[in-house]
């Protein structure tokens, strides 16, 4: 790295709070923090997050799949797209009921928040009525609440609103450049104009991306910048790791180092220091080590469970033993 790019790199890592003015970020800058010397990104992501959290709270959301299967979307990730045979099945959405047991299970087991998934492009009126009781039930429970459900219109983010959902999941995905690649069935307006209703219905927004599908260094700058721009940024940022599923276009993408990724958890820290950055899917695949480099880096969210929808993740028992070897605790 020369040394024009180093002091760049210094000039724009300095973490700030929320309530200060948001910065603007341009993909060169987020890039010359992703080429700092590992050490020294490290360091500078645990200096944001300690300004902004307990170093050692995780918060431990389980995510349920309420409606598996048939989406009419072609996300080139996705097993549960009808364009692709990977065996997913196309369910029903699960009954009220079914979905309670699971949340008061997650709860007993830890997680603070519970989170409903569910594979359609859009919710029909019908599917409304139903995760409308979905999320008044859970929130009975104590727990906070998060859907993540496609494009939403105006009406039904205030549906959500009133029925108490606390977060509303929807990622960009990748950076705008490289979208086309990998979804042609929607463009990145649409995402972005859903979150814009989230947010001005009143909900926290939870937004992120999925890395390891093939995008350039570059690429992977310009999903961050994306999300660091938004105003304000997310309160909830996964963070995933390509799961390549059998049956999917990008099944035999080239894996990504783990050291990248961790960079990119350390990049997600430093230019959005009072979010919550989720280690997201892709975990079941990484060692302890690797866990554990991620949460220096300024991880400080899991998703909590066997089941990250359709795809594995590891043991609540397995999560524990790692969380207290690092002697980590929930929020």
């Amino acid at each position: 790295m020369n040394i024009q790019t180093a002091e760049l790199a210094r000039a724009v890592s300095q973490p700030g709070k929320r309530n200060s003015t948001p910065q603007r970020w341009i993909v060169a800058d987020v890039e010359a923090l992703f080429r700092l010397p590992f050490a020294d990104l490290l360091y500078r992501a645990q200096q944001a997050h300690r300004e902004n959290f307990d170093p050692n709270a995780v918060q431990l959301s389980t995510l349920l799949s309420i409606k598996s299967g048939g989406c009419t979307e072609d996300c080139g990730y996705c097993p549960q797209s009808a364009f692709h045979s990977t065996g997913v099945e196309n369910r029903e959405m699960l009954d009220v009921e079914t979905v309670v047991a699971a949340a008061r299970a997650a709860q007993q087991s830890g997680a603070g928040r519970f989170c409903m998934g569910a594979a359609w492009r859009e919710p029909s009126d019908e599917d409304m009525a139903g995760v409308v009781e979905m999320v008044k039930a859970v929130r009975g429970l104590g727990m906070e609440t998060c859907a993540t459900l496609g494009m939403l219109n105006d009406a039904q983010t205030e549906q959500l609103r009133a029925a108490g959902l606390d977060y509303y999941n929807h990622n960009l995905d990748t950076a705008p450049e490289f979208y086309g690649d990998i979804i042609s069935t929607r463009v990145y307006q649409d995402r972005l104009d859903t979150l814009e209703r989230v947010r001005k219905a009143g909900m926290h927004i939870c937004s992120g991306g999925i890395v390891g599908m093939g995008e350039s260094l570059a690429q992977r700058a310009g999903l961050i910048t994306q999300l660091a721009n938004m105003d304000p940024y997310p309160e909830s940022v996964p963070i995933n790791n390509l799961v390549r599923v059998e049956g999917t276009p990008l099944a035999q993408a080239e894996e990504l180092d783990p050291l990248d990724f961790v960079r990119t958890i350390a990049v997600a820290r430093i230019t959005m220091p009072a979010a919550l950055v989720r280690l997201s899917a892709g975990r079941q695949q990484m060692s302890d080590a690797v866990q554990a480099l991620c949460f220096l880096a300024g991880a400080n969210s899991i998703f909590y469970g066997e089941r990250l929808l359709t795809t594995g993740n590891p043991d609540v028992e397995k999560d524990r033993v790692l969380l207290d070897k690092l002697g980590m605790y929930p929020m």
